[in-house]
């Protein structure tokens, strides 16, 4: 088990509540340090690590191949839903995201626990699946065409604010779909069946393989990736540099509702 929880106005958040209290076993991922590579001001806020630098971590935290892994967080999902795409996208199959999170966990009345669980590390064979990424070459050259899901809030997928980013604004040709809207009242998933219903009318008839899912960082567009797969449209990808990276640099255009 992996607690990815994570607070984007306090990064250091996250690991102090892990230390607090956790999942009995659960490893802490940080999404900064462990989920995200070097920062160049161009690449965005979360760029991919390398993906052997990222292996090597696994490695590190002593991952098998046969291991399911679980992911979770504060609740609803989001930076879970990062670990678990990363997993995917080198190959490691078996990984799930906690319904509902830490705070189900405790709600339910749980174990907790604030012991650090040793770790043997181990060798892990992961090998990126390039498929499942849509770099920014590939956005630059096909956003026209292509099926975009910004995964943002309505307010700054219109550009009327931008609360962390400098510039306000949408890739070109973009949809909708905030992640947020992928959980019910009670901060789980929604059910399979309308879920798939509520992205089918988003992107009105594009095939799931089409689709490039995004956001401000590439984190909570993971969380899109994975209702999508929950519904059963499978095969979409994500561009991990999102808005953060493509709105870096003023030559790419950029769409705002009037």
């Amino acid at each position: 088990m992996f607690d990815c929880r994570h607070d984007l106005a306090n990064p250091d958040l996250g690991e102090q509540q892990y230390g607090e209290g956790h999942v009995p076993g659960a490893l802490f991922a940080h999404l900064d340090r462990d989920l995200s590579g070097p920062k160049t001001g161009k690449n965005g806020r979360h760029p991919l690590p390398e993906p052997k630098v990222f292996v090597a971590w696994l490695g590190k935290q002593g991952l098998q191949l046969a291991d399911q892994v679980v992911c979770y967080d504060g609740g609803g999902g989001a930076m879970a839903s990062r670990l678990w795409w990363m997993l995917r996208w080198v190959g490691h199959q078996s990984v799930a995201v906690l319904d509902g999170g830490f705070a189900k966990w405790q709600q339910e009345g749980r174990p907790v626990s604030a012991e650090i669980p040793e770790r043997t590390s181990a060798s892990y064979p992961g090998r990126a699946q390039t498929s499942m990424v849509a770099y920014l070459s590939h956005v630059e050259k096909k956003f026209k065409k292509a099926a975009l899901l910004d995964a943002r809030t309505s307010v700054r997928y219109r550009g009327e604010q931008e609360p962390i980013d400098p510039v306000a604004g949408r890739i070109p040709g973009a949809k909708n779909r905030p992640n947020s809207d992928n959980l019910s009242a009670d901060g789980t998933f929604k059910k399979p069946e309308l879920l798939r219903a509520e992205f089918e009318a988003v992107l009105a008839g594009r095939n799931p393989p089409e689709v490039i899912n995004y956001c401000g960082s590439g984190v909570s567009a993971c969380h899109n990736a994975l209702a999508m797969e929950i519904a059963g449209l499978t095969g979409s990808r994500v561009y991990p540099g999102s808005w953060s990276e493509w709105s870096a640099d003023p030559s790419r255009p950029i769409s705002r509702s009037v």
